[in-house]
């Protein structure tokens, strides 16, 4: 885990401004393949497994592609939320911001790797924004789980078949 924040407060003619971001990097090792995990993530219908999101309107079979919006419903607040996939390096990263409230700014990123131990999952959290701390408030205990339920997933996905 990993985690960087930094806080400023500066003061002009105009007001006092209040500037904050968080990064936060969870990490998880798993057995499963880079191809299995990465078919888990990219498949954008199945949330099943992320203890953020409920339900999206993603047909099934649609997979990640920069530029593609879509809507999930969170398991916090039952109201839709848009996601915009930003950046997609197949079988390594997947970059994604979510355009849910205005004043926070929310960029999600995975990254797969095989290592030699195992394949590494990890999902990195970058909050920006002065409404930042309290959202982080509200998902860290699941923004924590995010990554080692990926990988669950995919190894009992790679039992399955």
């Amino acid at each position: 885990m990993i985690l960087n924040f930094s806080f400023k407060l500066t003061a002009d003619r105009e007001g006092v401004w209040c500037k904050f971001s968080l990064f936060r990097t969870y990490r998880a090792l798993s057995n499963a393949p880079v191809e299995v995990l990465w078919q888990k993530l990219i498949n954008l219908a199945d949330v099943s497994w992320n203890p953020l999101l409920s339900s999206t309107n993603a047909p099934r079979g649609l997979i990640a592609k920069p530029g593609l919006i879509y809507q999930v419903v969170t398991r916090l607040i039952p109201i839709p939320v848009r996601i915009f996939v930003e950046h997609v390096q197949p079988g390594e990263l997947l970059s994604v911001r979510v355009l849910a409230i205005p004043g926070v700014e929310n960029r999600v990123t995975y990254r797969v790797e095989s290592t030699v131990c195992g394949t590494y999952v990890s999902f990195s959290v970058t909050l920006r924004g002065w409404l930042s701390p309290l959202l982080w408030c509200l998902i860290r205990p699941y923004a924590a789980r995010v990554a080692s339920e990926l990988a669950q997933a995919a190894e009992s996905k790679q039992i399955v078949l």
